[in-house]
C-alpha cells in the first residue's frame, strides 16, 4: 500500500461502472485510506467503452499507466481483453463472463470473437483470474441491472483489497437508492460467494 493499489475497472455503458466505482472509494473513505479515481466514458450511451481508475493509498495519480493495474475487474469479457496491457504481470483479474455484443455485430457489419480461448489465453498470462457469469448472478439476484453490484462482491471476496466486507456494505447503503438496497445486497453476497467457491 505505500506504493499504492491500482484497480481498473472496465465495461460498456449502461453497465454501472461508475455506482461500481464509487462504492469502492465511499468504502475507502470509510476505512481512512486515500483514493483518487478517474473516468472514462467514452460513448457510453451507445454501449461504447467505459473505464474507472481506483487508486488506494499515497499516489500523485489516479492515472494507470501500461503494466500498473494490480487489479482488473471486466464487466465484459472482450473489454477485459483489451484492458490487459495495463496490467502488472501478478495482477488479479475478475471478469464476468457475459459479452454485451456491440451493435455494428448485430448489424452483420463485425463478428464478436469467440470467448474460450481469450478466457483460457486470459489464466496463461495473470496468476490469479475469477471468471463469474455476473449477469447471471444478478438475474438471480433479482435484476440484470446490479451485474456491477456482483462483481463488487466478488472483488471484496477476492481479498485483493484492503477493505472489508463491512465497508462494501456499508458503503453501498450510502450510495444505492434505498429501494434498490436490498436487491443490492443480495446480488453483492452472491459475487462474494462465487468467488469463495472458485476452485
Amino acid at each position: 500500500m505505500a506504493q499504492g493499489l491500482r484497480i481498473l475497472a472496465v465495461g460498456v455503458g449502461g453497465q454501472g461502472i461508475l455506482l461500481f466505482s464509487r462504492v469502492i472509494g465511499e468504502a475507502a473513505l470509510l476505512e481512512d485510506l486515500p483514493v483518487a479515481m478517474s473516468e472514462v466514458h467514452g460513448m457510453a450511451q451507445r454501449g461504447g467503452v467505459v473505464e474507472t481508475s481506483i487508486v488506494l493509498g499515497e499516489v500523485k495519480s489516479p492515472y494507470i499507466s501500461p503494466g500498473e493495474a494490480d487489479v482488473l475487474v471486466a464487466l465484459e469479457p472482450v473489454e477485459a481483453l483489451r484492458a490487459l496491457p495495463r496490467c502488472r504481470k501478478e495482477a488479479t483479474a475478475i471478469v464476468s463472463t457475459d459479452p454485451v455484443v456491440p451493435q455494428v455485430v448485430k448489424d452483420g457489419l463485425a463478428s464478436y470473437p469467440e470467448l474460450s480461448p481469450l478466457l483460457e489465453k486470459l489464466r496463461t498470462i495473470l496468476p490469479r483470474v475469477y471468471l463469474l457469469s455476473g449477469e447471471g448472478l444478478a438475474r438471480e439476484a433479482g435484476s440484470a441491472r446490479a451485474l456491477n453490484v456482483v462483481l463488487l462482491g466478488a472483488l471484496a471476496a477476492s481479498g485483493t483489497l484492503p477493505l472489508t466486507k463491512e465497508s462494501f456494505l456499508e458503503a453501498l447503503e450510502r450510495v444505492v437508492k434505498p429501494a434498490y438496497l436490498e436487491l443490492n445486497r443480495r446480488a453483492f453476497e452472491l459475487g462474494y460467494q462465487a468467488v469463495l467457491s472458485a476452485p
